[in-house]
């Protein structure tokens, strides 16, 4: 079965209700006007940020500085606090993030685009459900890259939601 836009909307509201907040680096903002662009956003999405940076990775949601250092803020680890960092600051159930390279970089010796995405569902409790993945993007430009992570996190909550779901969508 294919999920649509709308079936967030439906999975997230039905009981009992979560709520979803975004960090994003990698996307720049993508998979929160995603989000947005879904009439009623408002009653299930508490908001998000777009960190680019070390500082506001570790200044707005809590990244561990040493960790973000290690890996220059691309690591499983880092997309996990990220996830939980939004999911604490703004006051929501459900934390999504990404993170990465959205094209190849020397300096890091990156050959290839390649991201970190999580997903952080404090529903259960506190720690909650942890989901994440990586996406490998050879051969995109960088706009290329920025939209394959946007539907493969996009998708990744759709499919939680649903796995998560007590009744069908």
């Amino acid at each position: 079965m294919e999920l649509t836009d709308l079936d967030l909307k439906t999975l997230l509201l039905q009981a009992p209700a979560r709520s979803l907040a975004v960090a994003e680096s990698l996307t720049a903002g993508q998979v929160q006007a995603r989000v947005g662009a879904i009439s009623g956003a408002s009653q299930f999405f508490h908001g998000g940020l777009t960190a680019y940076t070390l500082a506001a990775k570790v200044n707005q949601l809590g990244v561990d500085q040493a960790e973000a250092e290690r890996c220059d803020c691309v690591s499983e680890a880092v997309a996990i606090q990220m996830a939980r960092g939004v999911a604490e600051r703004f006051g929501a159930t459900i934390g999504v993030a990404t993170t990465g390279y959205a094209e190849p970089s020397l300096a890091a010796g990156v050959t290839t685009p390649y991201a970190w995405w999580a997903l952080v569902d404090r529903s259960g409790g506190s720690e909650g459900i942890v989901r994440s993945g990586r996406v490998d993007c050879p051969n995109l430009d960088r706009e290329g890259v920025q939209r394959q992570v946007t539907d493969t996190v996009w998708g990744a909550l759709l499919v939680h939601l649903r796995g998560t779901s007590k009744s069908p969508v």
